[in-house]
């Protein structure tokens, strides 16, 4: 739940990112990412397939169940036994076939097994998060509860895998998914909740923190206490601290996210002090962003610059760095498994959807198309290097309708407060993206 504009290397003036940060020196940083689903199971399973969401899972958003009665809906802690979703030969599983040894440590949330898409070996949590008390399976194996924190308990669990590959004389494929900065925000150390001072706070031009946001009480709990509130209900959940507001939540979030970078400070340690920094890519991305008040949203899953926008960097082994920012193309989480078969040396599937983005890496100025598509419960998008335009589902179906409801020229109005949908048929750009888009949606096929 990490949007690209909370990173140092992304711009934000005050938060703390020196790992992220030196990832993006050493590194080549896309400047416009998005998420191909800003929604965590969609994007998650868009990131391992190279396949859109709508290929891969049948369009679903996160699965979610109802109860007998039907009054209220709960998610699955672990994924539903067979292989409904991800159905096509993922990435790991391709990884795994060509010699890698493969491993997941951290968030999941994909309806699938790890072990039935091609993991060796997994540590995962259930689903609700918790950075206290978290529960995990280790391969499928009984629950245990991790000592601790959960984010400081996964890097213990990645440093000692990165320890472990020293001498393994195999190449390794890691899968490591911090879970901060997603909420419960409550639940963490005192060094991170309380590092940055609500007043400090840069708010985005679109937030007006005087206008209360819908559901603000229900929202600004779950922030907080996430499922222990909105599901369990515990009695110390029912209450926030006194003047408790949005400039409070964003600065708990900076927290959660330093505490993201200090783990990912371990793992790139661990790199070094093994050696494997000399002939390991890592790579850095987000499931999707948060809105924290945006637009007077909250969370993920809408259309806009603060749900989509996530930061890509890519950084080699050290004897082929060539860091750097591509500030031209626009590049998704769909292209994250071809290029990565790409740059192992093995062939892509024809049923991956996602680019090569090796020419970007190798050459800034690469001839790649400057476009991402975006997809969500209500519609499509496509993402240029200056507009987003949006088309919603027609009522009751999954046929894309005859008007955009949102057109916005990024260029022009970066926080999207003009949206130019209503004057879009006026429009040249608006002609084409419309056709780019519809073409999409023609070519990519729903599951089944």
């Amino acid at each position: 739940q990490l949007r690209a504009f909370e990173t140092g290397c992304y711009g934000n003036p005050l938060i703390r990112t020196p790992n992220v940060d030196r990832l993006a020196g050493e590194g080549l940083r896309f400047e416009t990412a998005v998420t191909n689903y800003p929604l965590c199971m969609p994007a998650r399973s868009v990131l391992l397939s190279g396949q859109y969401n709508r290929t891969c899972t049948n369009g679903t958003g996160n699965v979610v169940y109802r109860s007998e009665q039907g009054r209220r809906s709960y998610m699955p802690e672990y994924p539903e036994p067979g292989r409904t979703h991800l159905p096509a030969t993922t990435l790991p599983e391709l990884l795994h076939e060509a010699g890698y040894h493969t491993r997941a440590i951290g968030k999941w949330h994909i309806n699938v097994w790890p072990h039935r898409i091609g993991f060796d070996d997994y540590v995962i949590p259930r689903v609700h998060h918790a950075h206290t008390g978290q529960l995990y399976t280790e391969n499928g194996g009984p629950e245990f509860a991790a000592p601790g924190y959960s984010v400081d308990f996964e890097a213990e669990r990645v440093e000692s895998f990165l320890d472990s590959r020293r001498t393994a004389g195999q190449p390794f494929f890691l899968y490591y998914n911090i879970s901060v900065p997603h909420c419960p925000l409550a639940d963490a150390p005192e060094q991170y909740r309380a590092m940055y001072a609500p007043e400090d706070v840069p708010l985005r031009a679109n937030v007006d923190p005087e206008r209360p946001i819908e559901n603000q009480d229900f929202r600004f709990k779950v922030y907080r206490y996430d499922y222990r509130y909105y599901d369990l209900r515990l009695p110390y959940t029912e209450t926030l601290p006194e003047g408790y507001a949005l400039r409070n939540v964003i600065a708990e979030y900076y927290g959660m996210t330093t505490w993201m970078d200090a783990a990912l400070g371990r793992m790139l340690a661990a790199l070094d002090r093994t050696g494997l920094a000399d002939d390991t890519l890592v790579v850095f991305t987000s499931d999707h962003g948060d809105n924290l008040g945006s637009h007077g949203l909250c969370q993920k899953g809408s259309m806009n610059e603060e749900a989509i926008r996530i930061p890509l960097i890519v950084r080699g082994p050290a004897r082929q760095r060539d860091a750097g920012v591509d500030k031209k193309h626009v590049v998704s989480l769909v292209d994250m498994a071809p290029t990565l078969l790409s740059r192992a040396g093995l062939p892509i599937p024809d049923h991956m959807q996602g680019r090569d983005l090796t020419p970007c890496l190798q050459d800034g100025q690469a001839d790649v198309a400057s476009c991402a598509f975006v997809e969500n419960q209500q519609g499509a998008a496509i993402r240029s290097a200056r507009h987003l335009y949006f088309l919603p589902y027609a009522a009751g179906s999954r046929q894309l309708a005859g008007r955009p409801e949102q057109f916005f020229d990024l260029g022009a109005d970066p926080w999207q407060q003009s949206n130019l949908a209503a004057t879009a048929r006026d429009s040249d750009i608006a002609g084409e993206l419309d056709s780019q888009l519809r073409q999409w949606d023609h070519q990519t096929p729903w599951m089944g």
